[in-house]
């Protein structure tokens, strides 16, 4: 039963892989390719609707230990500005996107972290932006870094992947519709707020962070300024935000090749 339920579970990723989309058609910008099949594994409703709870949750603990910013602070309202000039650009790569319900807040810590759950909702933590004293700019980056992660669907690539391989074909069923997903998805959401990356989907962030914000109009070469301070910051060891992709000559190569795709972006923007 075992054997049949591998080959159940094995032709219906497959299906829904062979189902997905293409990878993008050559366009103006960066090349990623499209979303993962394994996307299709787990509704993004349900994914998203966990990271607003689990969001909520964040800032209510952090208001009770008085680490939440005010809508007063300067910080605060600096991310904002950065936020809404790059959000008009996120509908381009996930059309879900122009129905999130964005949020940007900071918290107290001395953390260098920052991250954005699926739907839009983003954190800063003090300490990226103090100990690593960043420009406009690299903050435009970082951001971007972490909007592409909710764009691309990360995480629910990641649920979809464990979808297909740790679970029977009777819950990918109700993973496909067919069933209860509520209990499914709470177990998956509770690593929303810490869900670490592996390299491919880091690399992937880090160009459409490069591009989201210079068609915001902030300068993408600050993508590679921002990890050149944050490898000087770590002493060459990574922070928690690069956990699984350190900073380093490959990664910052790759940004530098993709520069003649974003500089012109970055020019126009400038203009407008």
């Amino acid at each position: 039963m075992k054997f049949a339920s591998n080959l159940t579970l094995a032709a219906l990723a497959a299906a829904l892989l062979l189902g997905s989309a293409p990878a993008m058609a050559q366009r103006e910008g960066v090349e990623v390719g499209g979303n993962s099949g394994f996307t299709k594994l787990v509704p993004a409703d349900q994914i998203e609707q966990a990271a607003k709870q689990q969001y909520a949750k964040m800032l209510q603990e952090a208001a009770s230990q008085k680490a939440l910013a005010p809508a007063s602070s300067a910080q605060l309202q600096r991310l904002r500005r950065i936020a809404q000039r790059i959000i008009p650009q996120a509908t381009a790569w996930n059309p879900r996107a122009k129905d999130w319900q964005w949020e940007v807040n900071l918290i107290d810590s001395k953390q260098i972290n920052a991250f954005c759950m699926p739907g839009g909702k983003i954190a800063f933590y003090t300490g990226i932006l103090e100990q690593l004293q960043l420009n406009d700019d690299e903050v435009a980056m970082i951001m971007g870094h972490e909007m592409a992660h909710a764009l691309r669907e990360h995480a629910r690539e990641r649920m979809g992947k464990s979808a297909a391989t740790n679970i029977g074909a009777s819950l990918l069923s109700q993973l496909l519709g067919l069933g209860d997903l509520g209990q499914t998805v709470a177990s998956y959401g509770v690593q929303l707020l810490n869900l670490s990356f592996g390299r491919e989907d880091e690399s992937e962030a880090d160009l459409v962070g490069l591009e989201l914000g210079a068609r915001a109009g902030f300068d993408p070469r600050a993508g590679i300024t921002l990890w050149q301070k944050m490898a000087a910051a770590n002493k060459g060891a990574p922070p928690q935000w690069l956990s699984t992709h350190p900073a380093g000559a490959t990664r910052i190569a790759d940004m530098e090749r993709n520069m003649p795709k974003v500089l012109p972006l970055y020019e126009r923007a400038r203009k407008n």
